[in-house]
């Protein structure tokens, strides 16, 4: 910019451009404004506002010989309520503006919680992040009674005991997922991925960059130095849609999520399905798929509840005992992101090929585990393979788990430290382990793991069973 009058007039063609009230798309067309410069004299502002699937609209300005900073960008718009994310890119004499403004139709959804209910099992879902915010099933302390009718029939005949039937008791429930009791806190991020669905790609990405199709791409480093489970403002931080919502013996609720090109980095617009359904008394499923619409991307979706066999306000989980069907492991460097090594489990503190207590190793991993175990010797069902037994021996509440996914995170709520959850209880260190089933950790960095890679126009599919028991 020459002075500061003419920056001065270009930031006022972007305000008079953003303050539409939410009309960015008039179907799609192309609008053009123009900017004196010292160059030529006339340098041509190119705003495009695609309507993207899930009504957030994406402002890209290319614009040559002009000098904002970060500062500008932030100035001129955070008064509105609508933007999201603002970020500048030099290049020289030119610039590129990428601006994720929500739409009027963002402004009206709602964080909400819904039940899913068959009469043994309740659960309660969030459509922010897809969040389980309870689970209750029940204890050990089911039982079965058996009644008998006694008949007179007569003084010739006397007294006759007819044959019984049984009545079925069931256990005390309790809620065996760690969170809040109200949508609030989650908003407000009082808990570190309580219950939620983490992408578009689950866990760590080394330094916040890959490389695809020849084109390198940079990540928000929200984890020094890495990108952890989708950048700043993951899946677990959108509100979805409720597409689909049934009631009755196998209660269901379908989210949909579609996540513009270019949010938090990544490449190509991303429409994103979630499915929790009770499928029977004790066993709930969850199915998620995703399809790439128009470029390649990474996707790894995870699901982070953090379980607590007990009941969520019942402390360390450190007495659980826990069988992984995995007899190989990826290592980590100092940052937690796999080396590329798939190791043996046999001989180490990792080895839950038989069932071990969480605790009787876990000081021989630092603060904790935090590893991706790959599982490879689980039997199937189902098309979906054994991943996790989990057993408390308090309450005898048992959890099987089991995946198509290629590897599972097995995390012991290493970093949890005094968050007050549901009915003011406070979660301390091991409070919860999560089983996040998912592709391994930083694979779009490592060709010698399975790639995560979903090309256009493909499809991504990933499926957990949750089967709850007594034993």
């Amino acid at each position: 910019m020459q002075n500061g009058r003419e920056k001065e007039e270009f930031l006022q063609i972007l305000r008079k451009t953003a303050a539409k009230d939410g009309k960015f798309c008039n179907g799609g067309e192309r609008k053009q404004g123009t900017y004196p410069s010292r160059a030529n004299g006339e340098t041509q502002l190119k705003p495009s506002f695609p309507l993207l699937p899930n009504s957030k609209q994406k402002l890209q300005l290319d614009l040559e010989a002009i000098n904002l900073t970060q500062n500008d960008v932030a100035t001129l718009y955070n008064p509105m309520a609508r933007t999201q994310e603002a970020s500048v890119t030099f290049f020289h004499c030119s610039c590129t503006i990428s601006l994720i403004l929500s739409s009027m139709a963002d402004q009206g959804k709602k964080a909400e919680i819904f039940d899913l209910d068959n009469g043994t099992m309740q659960v309660k879902i969030s459509n922010y992040g897809c969040t389980i915010t309870s689970l209750s099933v029940p204890d050990k302390d089911g039982e079965t009674l058996r009644f008998f009718r006694i008949q007179f029939l007569g003084f010739a005949f006397g007294w006759v005991i007819d044959d019984g039937f049984d009545l079925n008791f069931e256990g005390k429930l309790a809620d065996v997922v760690l969170g809040f009791d109200s949508v609030d806190p989650y908003l407000q991020g009082a808990g570190s991925y309580y219950g939620c669905i983490v992408g578009r790609v689950a866990n760590r990405i080394k330094n916040g960059k890959f490389t695809l199709d020849g084109v390198e791409y940079s990540l928000p480093i929200n984890k020094p130095p890495n990108s952890l489970h989708g950048g700043h403002k993951g899946f677990d931080k959108q509100i979805w849609d409720v597409t689909e919502y049934k009631k009755g013996d196998a209660p269901s609720i379908t989210f949909k999520y579609c996540s513009p090109d270019g949010e938090e980095g990544y490449p190509g617009d991303l429409s994103v399905t979630a499915t929790y359904t009770l499928t029977s008394k004790t066993t709930m499923r969850l199915d998620m798929e995703a399809v790439a619409e128009n470029k390649a991307t990474p996707v790894n979706l995870a699901q982070h509840t953090y379980w607590n066999l007990a009941g969520h306000n019942s402390g360390p989980v450190l007495d659980h005992r826990i069988q992984i069907w995995a007899s190989h492991y990826t290592p980590v460097d100092e940052n937690t992101v796999p080396t590329g090594e798939i190791l043996p489990v046999k001989g180490t503190p990792f080895d839950f090929t038989s069932v071990k207590r969480i605790g009787q190793d876990i000081d021989k991993v630092g603060l904790g585990y935090d590893h991706n175990y790959v599982l490879d010797c689980g039997d199937e069902k189902m098309g979906l393979k054994h991943a996790a037994k989990v057993r408390d021996p308090s309450s005898q509440r048992v959890l099987d788990l089991w995946t198509n996914a290629p590897g599972m995170q097995f995390y012991t709520g290493n970093y949890v430290n005094g968050v007050t959850g549901k009915g003011g209880a406070v979660y301390e260190k091991h409070a919860g382990l999560c089983l996040e089933t998912q592709g391994f950790p930083n694979a779009v960095n490592q060709p010698n793991f399975p790639s995560i890679v979903v090309q256009s126009g493909q499809k991504y599919q990933h499926s957990m069973l949750f089967e709850f028991s007594t034993a």
